[in-house]
Order: C-alpha cells, then structure tokens, then sequence
C-alpha cells in the first residue's frame, strides 16, 4: 500500500510540475490575484455576480475565466499532493520498520514551504526568483518522492571496480542539471526564451553577443514591482538565454560522458533512459527556439526536465547504494 501510494504520489507531483509550467507559460500565473482562492471563491464564479464581484474588489485585475481555471485546476492538484504527502508520513510514522519517517517528514515540511512559495508567487506578483523557487521546490519534491520509492523498493546495482569515478561524475551531472534546470526557470520568469530568436547564435550570426550579464541576473528587486511579462530590456534577457544555452553545452556534455560510461560498465538500461532523456531535452529546447515557443512543446521541456533529473536520482541511488 505504501509503495503503490508513492508511485501514485510521484505521478501526481509531475503532472503538478508540468502543470506549473503550463500555467506560467500561458501567462496564467496571476489569473487568480488571491490566494488560496480565487477572486474570493474556492471555485472560478462567471456568473454575473461573481464578474461583478471580481470588477468590484480586484478593479485592476479584471477575471479571465480561462486563465482562473488554469490556475486554480493547478492548486488543485498540488493541494491533493500535498495530503498524499501527509498521509504518507503518517504511514511512515505509524510503520517504524519501513525507515522513512525522517524523508517524509521532511517531504511534509517541503510541501509546506511549496504552498508558502504559490501563496508568494501571486501576492508578489511572479517576482522572478520566488517563481524559480518554486519551480525548484517542486522538482526537489518530486525527486525526493522517488528517492523514497527506491529506499523501500531496495533496488540495487552489481558492484563494479569502476564504481568510484563514475559515482563522481554521476554527483557532479546532478549538481550541474539542478543549476540548468535553475537557469530554465530564470529563462521562462523573465520571459527571455525568445530573447534570442535565432539559432545557435544570437543576434545575428553572433557569437559573442552584447548583452547585458549584470542587469539580467539581479535576483532581487525590491517589493511592488508587477513581473508579469517581464520587466527587462532586450539586452538584459538575451544575457539570460546566452547562458542557459551554454549551460546546455555544458549540460548535455557532462550527461553524455556519464551515459558513455554507464554503457561501458554494461549499465545498458541507465545510460539509454539518460540518453532518450538528454536528446529529448536538447532537440525541445532548439525547437523552442525555431518555432517561437509553441505552448505545448514549451511545456514539454519543463516536463522532460523533470524526467531528466529523475533519471538522475535513480542512477545516483543505484550506484551509491551497489550491493557487495
């Protein structure tokens, strides 16, 4: 029961991710300008009254029912989530011998601060560092429910005389996708996907584009500030898409030194899930680019993104928990 209840919880948390990403890119992430409801109700109201209602206490924001239902379908699920999660730590709790209260009491306290990070996304109108950080806390909170699925799964590799350096790159390719993945999040807040519209230079046929590095990474900006589609100059969002282009240079380079040497130590089955999952990634983002950020493979790459960092946590478990 509580392995199938995480299983279920893991399918749950990235449809959530991708539903977070959905919702942002559609410019949607301000369509209820209250929290935890919207516009007053638990539900979007386009009766007349509720119009009336939303014109009358949110002049300033006016209702888009479309965008509302977008929002509030993706609290729904995350709420759902966040119960699962809680009945999992009471599981765990109420079953010392599965060993997994302290994961799940810590996945109990990351969906907490998660609700905290949606509840700051709208009240602090999608400042650019609070939406990448709760972008981030929900892969982190996916990547822990599946680390909690393999702890009581047990699944183990053979042990290898190669294990030590390849444990080494494994680490070093989660630490570098989690920055990727950051980078992502600070493309798509600041709406800087499209910052260079051409590929694989930028501006042009350049190279070295000027652009500007310091504006585009200022995290904090002070309060008051309304996000939504951007503040930034051109300049300031093209540094941001140059880098989490190199980043993907980078990225893909020391992903697929570690498929590489995943293949060579006969890991057949990792290495073609890393693989699948690399190339999937990559050819999304260049499409993104080609074909001016078409909603659904936009929301794609978020959602491979995340499949992409499962693959390296399953691996990372796999070699750092190798029987002898």
């Amino acid at each position: 029961m509580f392995r199938n209840l995480t299983i279920f919880a893991i399918l749950l948390a990235l449809l959530v991710v991708v539903l977070g990403a959905y919702v942002r890119l559609s410019d949607a992430g301000l369509g209820c300008p209250d929290w935890p409801g919207c516009y007053g109700s638990l539900i979007v109201d386009e009766s007349q009254e509720g119009i009336a209602n939303a014109a009358e206490n949110y002049p300033e924001r006016p209702l888009e029912a479309s965008k509302a239902w977008k929002e509030m379908i993706h609290r729904y699920f995350a709420s759902t989530l966040g119960l699962v999660i809680l009945i999992l730590t009471f599981m765990a709790w109420k079953r010392p011998q599965l060993g997994q209260r302290g994961l799940t009491i810590g996945l109990s306290l990351l969906v907490m601060f998660q609700g905290a990070l949606g509840m700051w996304t709208v009240t602090l109108l999608v400042k650019p560092v609070i939406v990448m950080s709760h972008l981030l806390g929900g892969l982190a909170t996916l990547s822990l429910l599946l680390l909690l699925l393999l702890r009581v799964s047990s699944s183990r590799l053979q042990s290898s005389q190669q294990t030590r350096s390849i444990k080494k790159l494994a680490t070093i390719g989660l630490v570098v996708l989690v920055a990727q993945i950051a980078l992502g999040g600070w493309t798509s807040t600041n709406y800087a996907a499209l910052a260079c519209p051409e590929f694989p230079t930028c501006f042009g046929e350049s190279w070295n584009p000027d652009v500007d590095y310091k504006e585009g990474f200022v995290l904090w900006r002070g309060l008051g500030v309304d996000y939504e589609f951007g503040v930034l100059n051109n300049e300031a969002r093209a540094a941001i898409h140059w880098v989490h282009r190199i980043g993907a240079l980078i990225t893909a380079a020391v992903l697929g030194l570690l498929a590489f040497m995943l293949l060579k130590r006969a890991a057949i089955k990792e290495s073609l899930i890393l693989l699948s999952a690399l190339s999937a990634q990559v050819l999304l983002g260049i499409f993104n680019v080609l074909l001016n950020l078409p909603l659904h493979i936009a929301a794609a790459h978020n959602g491979v993104a995340a499949l992409l960092l499962l693959s390296l946590v399953y691996i990372n478990f796999r070699l750092n928990k190798e029987t002898p």
